[in-house]
């Protein structure tokens, strides 16, 4: 299975992103998520299964998502309305002050760890899925050098939303932005697997 490929723009401002990500304040952060809090915890660690932890996230990553919904490359009516304000220092602000949190572990469904842990490791060759490790790393924290979310104790009902939404094509991210490795890992998936790998990934820690 021939790798999906970054286009030399998205490459490019995944580089500048590792960088500038860097230049983020943590503390002014903290003060600027106030109005986060009502979905993504005080600590970035959601009080809602629908919402995503942001705790421990890649501050590169999390940078470039931020800045996504911001143009409308990533579609979100809620984001959108919550950082169309958001200067380029508020979203490195932001994204520093959740990277330097920990995520807190959650537990996966018994029922459903023997076919989650067989996804997540090693795929499925049958129809085409590939182990979610290979990008994401064994324990889930994923890469951020190559741009590969921390993974570890999400939310099961975000990410299976976020599958089923990949699954059913979703790019986020426009022309030589956009990042279609998810929408090709994910298009083979059945609904039993993406429920099951998204509970053993919430209990991955």
């Amino acid at each position: 299975m021939n790798k999906p490929r970054l286009g030399l723009t998205a490459i490019l401002i995944l580089a500048v992103s590792q960088v500038f990500a860097q230049g983020g304040d943590p503390e002014a952060g903290q003060t600027k998520a106030v109005t986060c809090v009502a979905c993504h915890g005080q600590d970035g660690n959601s009080i809602s299964a629908e919402w995503p932890n942001l705790a421990g996230q890649h501050a590169s990553y999390l940078a470039r998502q931020l800045t996504l919904y911001r143009s409308g490359e990533r579609q979100n009516a809620i984001m959108l309305g919550m950082v169309a304000a958001l200067s380029d220092q508020d979203i490195l602000d932001l994204a520093a002050f959740y990277a330097a949190k920990e995520v807190k572990p959650g537990v996966a469904d018994d029922a459903l760890i023997g076919l989650g842990q067989q996804i997540y490791q090693g795929g499925n060759a049958a129809n085409g899925v590939p182990a979610c490790m290979a990008c994401h790393g064994p324990s889930g924290k994923g890469n951020p050098a190559s741009g590969y979310p921390a993974l570890a104790g999400q939310k099961d009902r975000y990410t299976a939303t976020v599958l089923a939404a990949f699954k059913n094509g979703a790019v986020w991210g426009k022309g030589d932005n956009a990042n279609a490795v998810m929408a090709m890992v994910a298009k083979n998936l059945t609904e039993e697997e993406i429920e099951a790998v998204s509970s053993y990934i919430q209990g991955l820690h």
